[in-house]
Order: C-alpha cells, then structure tokens, then sequence
C-alpha cells in the first residue's frame, strides 16, 4: 500500500456505498430484523489512540440504552485507565446516555436508514508526560 493511500477501514462508510446500496441493505436487514436496529459505528477522523473496531455494522435493540451501547464498546476496545470513551450521534451531538436506541434512531437517522454513531477518546487525569512543560 502506498503510504499516503486510505485503507477500506479509515474511508467513511457513506464514501464506500451509494446512497441506493445503503437503502437496499437497511431494507434488507430491517426485513430480516424487524425488532434490531441498523447501527454503523466509526472512529473519529482524527482519532489516532483508539484502534478501529473489527466490523462498523451492529444490530442492535431498540430498548438498549445508549449507554449500555457505550459499554459493549468499550468491551471490544482496550482503552487505558487515562482514557475515556465518547460517542457523537450522527457526527455532532452527544446524546443523553439514558435514552434508548429506539429515542435516538427516531431522532437522529440518516436518509438512508442508518444511524451513524462515531466514537473517538479523550487525554483525561492530566497530561502525558512529553506534553509537560518545565516552570519558568
């Protein structure tokens, strides 16, 4: 691979498929899940400490609270105890981690009939240790 070539992994979803491919796949999947929603989960564009998960597309309740999602990816990535995990519902808002996933697919769906969740990390308890600055 070229070095400033993308991956498959670091491309968006929406920039693999078409619009009408993405509508046929949630048409497909709702068909045969009536009662799961069609979920995609990307990291953040610019995150460069949490790994890329092994797949973007879950199925998921919709009486599954959002931060009980949270908690199911925070199993699939090993994050360090200085990390924390945030999620950004279809690319700008955090939503409240009380509300199911049914609240906020209603809410916040794409035209294509996914929801688009992308996670990314946050440096917490101080900073690293090359970050520090010497008193003047």
């Amino acid at each position: 691979m070229a070095p400033f070539e993308k991956s498959v992994e670091t491309v968006p979803f929406k920039q693999r498929k078409c619009l009408a491919t993405r509508k046929n796949e949630v048409c497909s999947i709702r068909s045969k899940f009536p009662n799961k929603l069609p979920v995609i989960v990307e990291r953040y564009i610019r995150e460069r400490t949490l790994p890329l998960l092994d797949k973007t597309k879950f199925l998921v309740p919709y009486e599954l609270t959002l931060g009980q999602f949270l908690c199911l990816l925070r199993n699939k990535i090993a994050l360090d105890s200085t990390q924390a995990l945030f999620l950004l519902v279809a690319e700008k808002s955090m939503s409240c981690m009380s509300s199911n996933m049914g609240e906020v697919y209603t809410r916040y769906r794409d035209a294509d009939g996914f929801l688009y969740i992308t996670y990314a990390s946050q440096e917490m308890f101080g900073a690293p240790l090359q970050a520090a600055r010497r008193p003047c």
